[in-house]
């Protein structure tokens, strides 16, 4: 990824400063991330065991059904993948700009003041203080405190991009720079306007862009950011095309916008609305292909990577994914498919494929590349590396598979007026085994976390880090990885 060396002083090399990048938000923003992570997994299986009618809880307010449910939502978007993104912008920001962030004061506090809203958005869904919002059910005293939160975030992450002097911004920058903005700006729009400004049908729209446009307008450019960064650097060569880089973020930025209607097609909102959010829809799959492409045409001749990289393998899972679901997706969104699929587990398997099996892949890649450099040790188990990947990646597949399948049974038992009670049994066997392939990724996942703490405790080797150590600050000269 690095076409130019760095220049050092003459003679002996002057004694290293403070860091170019302070490890340990890295380090403990990756460690809270997976902590809440583990919760949510746990979450998200006894959920399931509700659809079984086998409820290990019963008669427990404070622990319903129903707040198990959002609490495995909330914990995903902000306790996990807002704490890795946040890790991978420490890691990734200053190497990219050649500055350190604003403060590591402020880092530590934003780490704090961060964890503690997930920290009360969890107590207060348990305590039932949700808001009537999907994705936005965070109490409502927490919710200026998120865009408190959010404003911190550009403090701390837009001075070393504005004060680089690299003359071209490589593209993940573009990209976190746009989703720093868009953070603020969704939040806002979904979780204050529909409930102070706008009610009733009139919301609908603005709750559509908002659970659409918080996993497109964050998740996916610090995801898409993070590839772009990682990816080249794990394989040591540039990004195949970096004008096409650019292609996928101005689609982004104009399309995805436009499509949350999707969320509602059928419903009294304007037919004119739901019309441009399918072809809106189907445009944004046109324009993730341009990631896809350039990921594999980067990988391209390097397939043996696959058998000795463990950060790549995730990384090209999560890719083979990614062109899964939004193939899906651009035959899902359509009229024909949506009165098959609507308020079925289809659903419910395509949003677990894009936001696990897709971003959380990602980190996962991220995490086994950055955690050796992280702890100074190379990994503990190489075994339990490997049945991490394919606890995981086996136990996704078979629940998107099985999901997706009772979907359309689901579907069409709906269209031919089968009986709520009859369909209900009907798909019960295929919640069992969405029941048992929970089991198979929190295994994966028991796999990596104990694997992680080894490595950190009990580090056999010394690890030795040869991609990004030439870069680190020489004396008082701060050194970027440059564009490509």
């Amino acid at each position: 990824m690095v076409d130019r060396a760095p220049s050092t002083p003459a003679g002996a090399a002057a004694p290293l400063s403070r860091p170019l990048v302070d490890k340990g938000l890295v380090k403990w923003h990756l460690i809270v991330a997976m902590t809440w992570f583990g919760i949510a997994l746990l979450a998200g299986l006894f959920y399931s065991l509700q659809l079984l009618q086998h409820w290990p809880l019963p008669k427990i307010a404070v622990l319903s059904p129903g707040r198990i449910r959002m609490i495995h939502t909330n914990m995903i978007a902000f306790g996990f993948l807002t704490n890795a993104f946040l890790a991978m912008l420490y890691w990734t920001i200053p190497r990219l700009t050649g500055q350190r962030v604003l403060s590591s004061k402020l880092g530590w506090l934003i780490f704090a003041a961060w964890n503690g809203i997930v920290l009360a958005t969890y107590v207060g869904l348990h305590l039932g203080q949700a808001q009537a919002i999907e994705w936005g059910e965070t109490p409502v005293w927490v919710d200026p405190l998120v865009v408190v939160g959010a404003l911190l975030v550009w403090l701390q992450f837009y001075p070393p991009i504005v004060r680089t002097r690299e003359k071209a911004l490589y593209v993940s920058l573009w990209y976190f720079s746009a989703g720093f903005i868009w953070l603020g700006l969704t939040y806002i729009m979904g979780n204050f306007f529909p409930q102070y400004l706008v009610a009733g049908n009139a919301a609908g729209p603005l709750l559509g862009l908002y659970i659409h446009d918080l996993v497109g307008l964050w998740v996916t450019p610090m995801g898409w950011g993070m590839m772009y960064f990682f990816v080249p650097i794990i394989l040591k060569k540039p990004i195949w095309s970096h004008a096409l880089s650019l292609v996928g973020f101005w689609g982004l930025a104009f399309f995805y916008p436009l499509q949350g209607v999707h969320h509602f097609l059928g419903s009294p909102i304007p037919m004119f609305a739901q019309y441009s959010a399918v072809i809106s829809t189907i445009a944004i799959e046109i324009v993730v292909t341009t990631v896809i492409i350039n990921f594999f045409m980067t990988w391209r001749g390097s397939e043996g990577t696959l058998q000795r990289s463990i950060p790549i393998r995730w990384f090209w899972v999560g890719a083979l994914n990614y062109f899964i679901t939004c193939l899906q997706c651009a035959f899902q969104v359509t009229l024909t498919f949506q009165q098959v699929i609507h308020f079925t587990d289809w659903v419910v398997g395509h949003a677990h494929m894009v936001m696990f099996g897709v971003f959380s892949f990602w980190i996962f890649g991220m995490t086994e590349h950055l955690w050796p450099k992280l702890t100074g040790h190379e990994w503990w188990s190489s075994g339990l590396r490997r049945w991490s990947f394919w606890l995981t990646t086996l136990g996704l597949g078979s629940m998107f598979l099985v999901l997706t399948s009772s979907g359309v049974v689901e579907g069409f038992m709906s269209l031919n007026l089968a009986p709520r009670a009859t369909i209900l049994d009907t798909v019960r066997p295929f919640w069992m085994v969405r029941s048992i392939t929970g089991l198979a990724i929190i295994a994966g996942f028991a796999c990596l976390a104990v694997n992680m703490v080894m490595t950190a405790r009990a580090g056999r080797i010394t690890h030795v880090d040869t991609e990004y150590t030439p870069y680190e600050e020489v004396g008082d000269e701060e050194v970027a990885l440059g564009a490509v």
